[in-house]
């Protein structure tokens, strides 16, 4: 019985993450701040509990997870709407180096050591500070840097090129699957996705890994294959 309330409970679990996940909505880890990521890990760690715990009533933890799950999306509502609750709730970015000048004061505020500060500018190809204008640390722990004009990279409009702008490739075939939404979004149908299979000698759309076409209508195919080269490149 153990064993049986074990599996339901852990069912239970998952279930209240996901809507819970749903409810709270979803951010990439780089984007969380440290309030999210805590309040994350504290509600993961709750349904554990409520997943393992046999001595105890199932629904104390899912009536943790619960109040967890509206708190947060509480804040979250808060934070979307007053502007002086967003800064109190994720903080706000620092201004750490601008225009050759390192605030040490900024530092001590957001518990940065200088040498952390040195491997994430070496991180960001900035090996010397003297490439650097401005360093931001943002409210989800990240660096943001401001090259002077002289170390940025040459883009286009500084070569007064004029480029076409690039579109969106769309995966028309996914592991032997026409994906027919993207093919019809691609402005195509399958009697061109055929004939374009064909003019690669492929006869087969089962034999085909992943199949992209870009915004010049060209069809990208890459073959399903059995092969696993061993060597290591990078050794």
């Amino acid at each position: 019985m153990e064993f049986i309330k074990i599996i339901l409970t852990s069912v239970g679990s998952i279930i209240a993450l996901f809507f819970s996940t749903k409810i709270i909505g979803n951010k990439q880890m780089s984007e969380l701040s440290m309030f999210d990521y805590i309040n994350g890990i504290t509600i993961g760690s709750i349904a554990a509990e409520m997943a393992t715990s046999l001595d105890s009533k199932f629904y104390y933890p899912l009536t943790a997870i619960v109040i967890y799950t509206v708190i947060m999306w509480f804040i979250s509502y808060l934070t979307e709407k007053n502007i002086k609750l967003r800064r109190f709730f994720t903080g706000r970015s620092i201004v750490l180096m601008q225009s050759g000048k390192i605030y040490q004061k900024n530092f001590k505020t957001s518990k940065i050591d200088i040498n952390d500060f040195l491997v994430q500018c070496r991180i960001n190809g900035f090996f010397t500070l003297d490439d650097v204008d401005t360093a931001i640390l943002e409210q989800n722990g990240k660096i943001s840097f401001l090259p002077k004009v002289q170390a940025r990279p040459v883009n286009v409009q500084d070569m007064n090129i004029a480029a076409k702008q690039e579109k969106l490739s769309f995966t028309v075939v996914l592991d032997g699957h026409i994906m027919e939404e993207n093919l019809k979004l691609s402005g195509n149908n399958k009697k061109w996705l055929e004939n374009e299979l064909q003019k690669q000698k492929i006869g087969n759309v089962k034999d085909v890994f992943i199949a992209l076409c870009d915004g010049n209508n060209t069809l990208s195919v890459y073959k399903k294959t059995d092969d696993s080269p061993k060597n290591d490149p990078f050794q």
